[in-house]
């Protein structure tokens, strides 16, 4: 496999390009743990708030349990006071709401800040070092099999090289077709060229 380019201009690119995906990748996973981090310190009034339901729900229980023993009206008391430890657990309830929307909303935005960049990458960086490999890794091997690999990539380089290039070099396709050794290996370095790659 051939991941870079032989020219030198062209590795250096690839490589920082390479590292520019490496290092937003770590700052948008950074980000994400920050922000998520961040976004749960919300869920404190929450927590205060199951705490503060909690606690009301003991003691209006613990008041309705020594009110039931008082002659008279105990048991009517006792009644009242239950109510009062239903709105306790009601405020219980919308504190473990808060918890878990702020759970919610720490969760997505994590997810969004850590997929924004990294689809980004998948869409725009990652197809073109794959292209490049690829294709680099193709020339390479034709360039290994010699004779018949540099026929081929003198094929390739008449299809792909500017027309100004070729007319410019007008003898080249002649002595392609008549298979001279210095005009294919001539061609041949073009496409290697093309590919980033040495002749």
């Amino acid at each position: 496999m051939t991941y870079y380019a032989d020219q030198p201009i062209r590795r250096t690119a690839q490589l920082l390009s390479d590292l520019g995906a490496f290092l937003l990748t770590v700052f948008a996973i950074w980000l994400g743990v920050e922000v998520h981090a961040q976004v749960m310190k919300l869920q404190a009034p929450g927590t205060g708030l199951v705490d503060a339901g909690n606690g009301l729900t003991g003691t209006f229980n613990s008041a309705a349990d020594h009110a039931d023993d008082l002659p008279l009206i105990g048991s009517a008391l006792a009644g009242a006071l239950h109510s009062g430890s239903d709105a306790g657990a009601k405020l219980s309830e919308a504190g473990r709401w808060q918890i878990e929307a702020v759970s919610n909303l720490a969760l997505w935005v994590t997810v969004l800040l850590i997929a924004i960049p990294v689809v980004f990458l998948l869409v725009t960086w990652l197809p073109l070092r794959l292209r490049f490999i690829r294709r680099a890794t193709a020339g390479r091997r034709l360039q290994l099999l010699g004779e018949e690999g540099h026929d081929l990539l003198a094929l390739r380089a008449l299809v792909t090289q500017p027309l100004p290039r070729l007319a410019k070099a007008g003898e080249v396709t002649t002595g392609w077709r008549e298979r001279d050794p210095d005009v294919i290996t001539k061609l041949a370095g073009w496409e290697l060229e093309r590919l980033g790659l040495s002749s």
